[in-house]
């Protein structure tokens, strides 16, 4: 008797193709949608991503270009009053060294007032040390001599001062009279409480031989390099 050529031959045809490894169509249809749905997901959070890294690129840039000098070359400001040719009021206040300061003491001089917002303004620290730091370039431009006025008591301006290591006389106008004569209250991010970011250059004579408001809204400047100031002082002062 012949034999059969075995159980191969009486499979179901589609069980002998899965043996080789082959997808009936539905399996091969279900695996291409599903390979779809993941291209399709992934092309999305592609998208987002994107997205995402440009929003952060324009938040980035529009930061940047808020603490960069202004088309004209120095960082935005203004000029309050009183200004250019006006007589500078005068003003005896106490030190953080306890003496007490008036500006006739530098009639003869040319002083740059520099009003800051004080004791929680750390970038106004960071300020003065950077004035200190280019005493030459300052002397250079004909600046004789430099005062910071705030609003903090004495007492706490000494601790400041004393651990900062400043040797720029910083005085004390608790009572606001002084910043509110030169207006200089009009500038910082605490409204009218707190002086802002403002630099009044009071001449020989007494008279103010220029002056540039940085803290205003919407920049809030709180700091800039000193040869900053001194590029706008020498462009503006005489306008």
């Amino acid at each position: 008797m012949t034999k059969t050529t075995g159980k191969r031959s009486t499979r179901p045809a589609g069980e002998n193709h899965r043996s080789r490894g082959h997808q009936p169509v539905g399996d091969i249809r279900r695996v291409h949608g599903r390979s779809s749905s993941h291209r399709g997901w992934f092309i999305a959070t592609a998208v987002i991503v994107a997205l995402a890294v440009a929003g952060l690129y324009v938040i980035h840039q529009n930061s940047h270009d808020k603490h960069s000098p202004a088309a004209g070359g120095g960082f935005k400001h203004v000029e309050g009053q009183p200004g250019k040719g006006s007589i500078s009021p005068g003003f005896t206040l106490t030190s953080a060294r306890g003496q007490q300061v008036s500006l006739s003491d530098f009639r003869g001089k040319n002083v740059l007032l520099y009003f800051q917002e004080g004791l929680m303004c750390e970038p106004c620290w960071t300020q003065i040390k950077d004035l200190e730091q280019n005493e030459t370039a300052l002397k250079t431009a004909g600046i004789d001599a430099i005062v910071s006025i705030t609003t903090d008591p004495a007492n706490l301006l000494s601790h400041k001062v004393g651990d900062e290591k400043l040797s720029t006389p910083v005085l004390s106008d608790p009572t606001m009279q002084v910043s509110r004569a030169y207006n200089a209250n009009r500038y910082g991010m605490m409204g009218d409480m707190r002086d802002g970011h403002s630099f009044v250059l009071v001449a020989p004579n007494g008279t103010i031989g220029w002056r540039a408001d940085y803290g205003g809204a919407p920049d809030y400047t709180m700091f800039l390099p000193t040869q900053q100031i001194l590029a706008d002082l020498d462009r503006e002062k005489t306008r």
